[in-house]
This record gives C-alpha cells, structure tokens and sequence, in this order.
C-alpha cells in the first residue's frame, strides 16, 4: 500500500515512503556514518511490514551537531611534502597554516554528534506514522473487495439457479444421440451408456459452485479477521479463477458461459487490490 511517514527530534529526522509491490522491497539512504544502522531499521521495517517498495531517508542535522578534528599526522605529511617540493625546486615563500587550510579535505575530520536514542524513536515514530496511512487506505481496499466478493456470489448463484436447467439440455441432447448410435448395429450398449455415465458426471458443475461458496466465505472472514493476510487472499483470488475456468470449461450453457466471463473480470479486479493489501 502506499504511504508516507515522517517524524523529527534532536536533530534527526526520518522519512518513510511506501509504494504497492507484491515483496518486501527496502532502501535506506542515510550518511556513511549511521551505516551501522541500516541492518536494524531493516529488521524493524520487517517486523512492522510485510510487502511493500520501502523508501528510507535519514538524516542527522549538522549545523547542530558537527564536532570538527584535525588529523595531525597527515596534515604534517602534506607539511613534509610541501618542504621538500620547495627544496627541491628552490621554491621562495612560506608554508603556513593558511595554505595547508587550502587542503582541509586531506585532514581535517567531521565527528557528528547524534542520539542514538532519539534516533531510534524517531524512526519508529515515522513507521507509526506511514502505518495509519496505510491502515487508512487498507480500510477503503477492503471496502471494495468486500463489494466484489458480493458481486461474485450474487452471479454464483445465478449459475447455480441455471445449472438444473443446463444439465437437463445436456442430459436431452445425451439421450438423443446415445438413440442415434443404438440404433447401428456393431455397438457395445452397455459401454456406450457408462461412457455417457460417465460424461454427464464430467459436466456437472455442483462441487465448483460449492467451492467458489467456499472460497468467498474464506475470503471475506480473512479480510475482516485478520492483519497479514496479503499472501493468503493471493491464494485464493487464484483458487476462485480456477474453479471459474472450470466451469467455464464443462459449460455448454450460454447463459452460466457469459456469467463466468463477468465473473473473470471481477475476479481480475480482486487480484489487482489484493497485491495493494499487506
């Protein structure tokens, strides 16, 4: 889900951007010098978060907090050097501290002060913040995916209304064509009439239409029960495809066919909000 977070104290400050991925993706742009920070806050983002495209920035302010060393011993080698180049080349003028200042980058060093504390709970604080928005918007996802949930079993049904209707069609044009083929001579009656046993089961479609009920009713005590539960409705979005291409697949029927199409699309939507959901 997408968010921002952000939080300030002391000096240190920390802003978390969120963006929709289906992993768990985290980068952390922070001075060199809080680098041993970056393998905990991962580890916080991780126990906070399970899936989303994590963008970190942290910052220490260092008008407030930079404690300025000189490095004695290089800026006396960049002395040394100076006084033997101008030995060697017979150079005129004096080497004082306001040419080697010219060269500070050589030797002088910055130490920043920070709390480590505040540190800590600022960027906790910033994660406390990024997970109202995002519970804010998980709120309004799920709205909608409860509304498509209903809007596939208001069509399972239907299909369920014209299953008897259909299976009694096949069963007709079954019986028709076993009168056809009993009628020649040549024909094992017994087999044909299990064959078509057997191609009547094939074509029903009840245990489908049980288990698209099923999967809707798992799908809508997770979203309303749980917390992590991005993977999972995963799952079952793929469940409720399968089950649909199936009855798409042993339908005849024009009516349940175009039902199933409508249901696909519903289902596509669902598969779209629920990569968004943690």
């Amino acid at each position: 889900m997408t968010g921002f977070g952000s939080a300030e104290k002391n000096g240190c400050r920390v802003e978390i951007r969120s963006l929709n991925s289906r992993f768990l993706d985290i980068h952390i742009k922070a001075p060199s010098y809080l680098n041993q920070f970056d393998i905990p806050f991962r580890n916080l983002l991780k126990e906070r978060f399970a899936r989303g495209k994590f963008d970190v920035t942290v910052s220490v302010s260092e008008g407030v907090s930079a404690d300025f060393k000189v490095n004695i011993e290089i800026a006396g080698r960049l002395y040394s050097a100076f006084k033997k180049l101008q030995e060697e080349l017979s150079l005129t003028g004096e080497i004082d501290v306001h040419m080697i200042a010219g060269f500070h980058e050589m030797y002088l060093e910055t130490d920043i002060v920070y709390d480590e504390d505040a540190l800590y709970e600022v960027f906790k604080q910033a994660m406390d913040s990024l997970s109202d928005m995002r519970n804010r918007e998980g709120d309004c996802l799920a709205a909608e995916l409860l509304k498509l949930v209903d809007s596939l079993a208001v069509m399972n049904s239907r299909i369920k209304d014209l299953k008897g209707d259909a299976m009694r069609e096949t069963e007709e044009k079954l019986n028709e064509k076993m009168k056809v083929l009993l009628a020649e001579k040549d024909f094992d009656s017994n087999r044909i009439l299990q064959e078509a046993a057997l191609m009547a089961i094939k074509l029903d479609i009840s245990e489908e239409i049980a288990r698209i009920d099923s999967h809707l009713k798992q799908f809508r005590d997770m979203l309303l029960n749980s917390d992590i539960i991005g993977r999972k409705l995963d799952f079952i979005v793929q469940e409720l495809n399968r089950e649909v291409n199936t009855i798409t697949s042993k339908s005849g029927d024009y009516a349940i066919t175009s039902l199933t199409v409508e249901m696909k699309a519903v289902i596509e939507k669902m598969k779209e909000q629920v990569q968004n959901l943690q």
